[in-house]
């Protein structure tokens, strides 16, 4: 039986400078879609998978995310002297359990893989799951949580997500190299960090939620800097692949890239017309658009 996953990394210590001036003043992770910043999406879909421990690497101006997920008493009893009892349970259900809760420093944006590897003493050694909050996914059963099933069915070992991006795109993901392919789980025989579309070995990238074991922290230790001058996680997968099983999953949902504009307008749009106290709304109002163009 795979060991349980109980912890995840949020790496958050971005500067999220495809958003100025929002996030001047603001972390990029705290930005909302409909009624709820992305770091929330990230947490919530976490709990949903049964994480039971929440790592957030942060950096500086990062403590808009620390008080998110800290009670804030005056609100609190504001709400209740309102009578604004539903606004009350909205902030309770959302708030992981105190104790739960970790935070640390990554004092320079030395990449991601440096950013997890910021985390490894809270993580100890076990397996845990990797959430880039930017990596926004619309579906039925949280992304996470189809990773943890899988990689139930295959006795554990390290699981990515992944999906099929067009050629010309291979250049801004790591890229699968595959070997044996079911139609949703696949075996990762390689992994390179934003290939020309020329030399991609496939068009199967990664996208941002990993399971791995903890022997990728003893790589990521020394690890050399690659693409970007960072110190690149899909680097330190790709030699771990030597000595671990490694599998994609292609998950169910549609992912949004919500570090890029117009992906974050489009997550909007869907998580809105998705809800149904206004999805209807706002499907009249997007008709109505159309109709003036």
């Amino acid at each position: 039986m795979a060991q349980k996953v109980r912890k995840a990394v949020f790496p958050v210590g971005g500067l999220g400078t495809r958003f100025l001036p929002a996030t001047k003043a603001m972390p990029k992770e705290m930005l909302p879609v409909v009624d709820k910043p992305l770091i929330q999406y990230a947490v919530d879909e976490a709990r949903d998978a049964g994480i039971e421990e929440f790592i957030f690497v942060t950096g500086r101006g990062k403590v808009t995310i620390e008080d998110h997920f800290d009670r804030s008493f005056e609100l609190e009893n504001t709400l209740e002297e309102r009578g604004k009892d539903a606004a009350l349970d909205t902030l309770a259900a959302h708030m992981p359990e105190t104790g739960t809760v970790a935070y640390i420093r990554q004092r320079e944006p030395l990449g991601l893989g440096h950013a997890v590897w910021c985390a490894k003493r809270y993580v100890g050694d076990e397996p845990f799951a990797v959430i880039l909050a930017d990596d926004l996914i619309l579906s039925e059963k949280a992304c996470l949580k189809q990773m943890m099933e899988a990689r139930e069915e295959l006795g554990g070992g390290n699981i990515l997500a992944s999906m099929e991006v067009a050629n010309e795109h291979t250049s801004r993901y790591g890229i699968i190299k595959p070997g044996y392919d079911d139609g949703k789980k696949v075996e990762i025989q390689h992994l390179v960090e934003k290939p020309n579309p020329k030399d991609a070995p496939s068009n199967l990238a990664v996208i941002g939620r990993y399971i791995l074991e903890p022997q990728v922290f003893d790589l990521l230790e020394n690890q050399a800097k690659g693409a970007g001058n960072e110190i690149q996680l899909t680097d330190a997968l790709s030699n771990l692949l030597k000595s671990s099983s490694f599998y994609g999953l292609r998950f169910e949902g549609t992912r949004y890239d919500c570090g890029d504009k117009v992906g974050f307008l489009q997550a909007n749009i869907a998580f809105a017309l998705n809800r149904p106290d206004m999805g209807r709304e706002i499907a009249n109002h997007i008709k109505e658009l159309a109709s003036t163009l």
